[in-house]
């Protein structure tokens, strides 16, 4: 298998530093190389991806992606959602309660006075289990119990990662129910498109083309007020590609209360559920680019407002305050009680599927 050879890691990553049991799980590091030589480097443990080793302009080799570099710091990161699996509902639901079936639940409240990314214990803190399916692919699975976190029905979900020859990371989920639930599952990815450093410089030169002329303006405590409101004439606009440095400190409302970009964007579709284009972000220095493409019809653009740069990540990196950004595909936040938005309803009999690409390379 592809993950037996130590020496030859690009991203300097060592499986030992990852291979513990939690809870009578064993946890690991699993690289996925593709033919060019390139690496991502995932540990079961959320699925959290620790390393993105692409290349710059210029060929130069560095770590996109905000990670750790030892499963002890895996699980006691002081950002408890570096670039890992989110479930069993991403984003926020108001005051963690919603209705369904004309019963009542409350979820744990873990983001102010709202629920967030599945609470503390969700999909981002749990060993799963890991099949390698030769260098370039791996599958997690597991199965959320009845009333994990608050949910109903059990949720039997596989997440599969893949490492394409085209730099493309591909992002698969597949999820069944035994009973009506609600899911919006994601990946909390941080990328730092310059390269990780210490510290990790800045997003705001960055340059970001968002496929959407609609996003979801929230109260302070970032949840939707309930419009959809046109990005045209507001910081959000970024139909026309601009810097994130741009707006991100404007006088806006909307600003003021994310501390900077942390919105959802409704984006463009012809038909629901197509796979289509919904951003691109160029680093100028280095000439890396990133675009994304999903199913899902909304995009978290998140620009590492909350980041301090007070803990030491992988190769001794910091994280200093928006030195990355999170395109993090999904449905929108609190739709369990909104039921205009789209459905985050799963009933028995039918599969939950997300396809989310992150392809990665350089200014031609």
């Amino acid at each position: 298998m592809a993950n037996t050879t130590e020496t030859a890691n690009l991203c300097g990553l060592k499986r030992e530093n990852f291979q513990t049991t939690i809870n009578g799980k064993k946890t690991d590091l699993y690289i996925l190389r593709n033919r060019k030589g390139y690496e991502v480097a995932i540990t079961n443990y959320g699925g959290a991806i620790c390393a993105i080793m692409v290349p710059d302009k210029n060929g130069n080799v560095a770590n996109v992606i905000q990670g750790h570099d030892s499963i002890q710091n895996v699980v006691n990161s002081p950002e408890p959602f570096l670039s890992t699996l989110i479930g069993r509902f991403g984003n926020r639901i108001c005051k963690g309660q919603f209705t369904l079936n004309g019963k009542e639940y409350q979820l744990a409240i873990n983001n102010g006075p709202n629920h967030l990314h599945g609470g503390p214990t969700g999909f981002h803190s749990k060993v799963w289990d890991a099949r390698q399916m030769g260098p370039r692919s791996l599958a997690l699975h597991r199965i959320s119990s009845y009333g994990e976190e608050g949910f109903t029905g059990e949720l039997d979900v596989t997440v599969e990662f893949t490492f394409t020859d085209l730099n493309e990371l591909v992002i698969e989920y597949l999820a069944t129910t035994n009973k009506k639930t609600i899911v919006n599952l994601t990946h909390h990815a941080f990328f730092s498109l310059a390269g990780t450093a210490d510290p990790t410089p800045t997003i705001d030169d960055q340059i970001c083309e968002i496929n959407a002329d609609f996003y979801i303006p929230t109260d302070d405590t970032a949840i939707p007020t309930g419009e959809i409101l046109k990005v045209e004439g507001t910081p959000f606009d970024f139909r026309t590609p601009k810097t994130f440095g741009q707006d991100i400190n404007s006088d806006h409302e909307q600003i003021k209360f994310g501390n900077g970009y942390d919105h959802n964007y409704v984006l463009n579709k012809r038909e629901e559920g197509e796979l289509s284009f919904a951003a691109r972000i160029t680093e100028p220095k280095s000439g890396r680019t990133m675009e994304c493409y999903t199913t899902e019809p909304g995009m978290q653009l998140y620009t590492g407002n909350y980041l301090t740069g007070d803990y030491k990540g992988a190769n001794g990196a910091t994280f200093p305050r928006r030195s990355a950004v999170c395109l993090e595909c999904q449905h929108f936040p609190d739709t369990p009680n909104r039921p205009y938005f789209p459905s985050v309803v799963l009933n028995p009999g039918q599969r939950y599927k997300q396809k989310t690409i992150y392809r990665f390379g350089v200014v031609e």
